[in-house]
């Protein structure tokens, strides 16, 4: 009952952040880790708030925190996993809920099966890339490219 309520409360607060941004229009930053096991596959989330989907796990930088710190962060919070390795892919500029947004985009391995706390995550696994489950975030999709792209070259 305790994590029914909780994520109840994610949601609200989801739809709450979403209506402040398009209100206020402030500038954000915000991390995304795209973490592989020794297979190559590639770590991806499904939540229990907002949109229905897959995603790369990852979210806001607290106060005094470095954007590795909270790629690293976000990554054990929604998964578990310890990320070893991290480094930065790139970053670019996006809208997120109406306000100008810098994603911040780090890459890293991890040796850790995932276990999500089925609250704010329902979902985590490892796919490999030619066979990445749908429904895929846009968002998703254009972070992948991103780091193909610097990362593997295009591969």
């Amino acid at each position: 009952m305790i994590a029914k309520l909780h994520r109840l409360g994610l949601r609200l607060a989801h739809d709450l952040r979403h209506r402040w941004r398009l209100w206020r229009g402030t500038p954000l930053e915000g991390v995304t880790m795209i973490a592989c096991d020794h297979r190559d596959h590639v770590l991806l989330v499904r939540h229990s708030y907002g949109p229905s989907g897959w995603f790369l796990p990852g979210g806001g930088i607290r106060r005094g925190e470095t954007p590795q710190q909270a790629a690293v962060r976000e990554l054990r919070e929604e998964t578990g996993c310890t990320a070893e390795g991290a480094r930065l892919v790139g970053q670019f500029e996006e809208q997120v809920s109406g306000s100008p947004h810098t994603a911040h985009v780090f890459t890293c391995m991890t040796h850790d099966e995932p276990r999500p706390d089925r609250r704010e995550v329902v979902e985590a696994k490892f796919f490999p890339l030619q066979s990445l489950p749908e429904p895929l975030s846009p968002r998703t999709r254009a972070r992948l490219a991103f780091w193909r792209e610097r990362v593997n070259g295009g591969l």
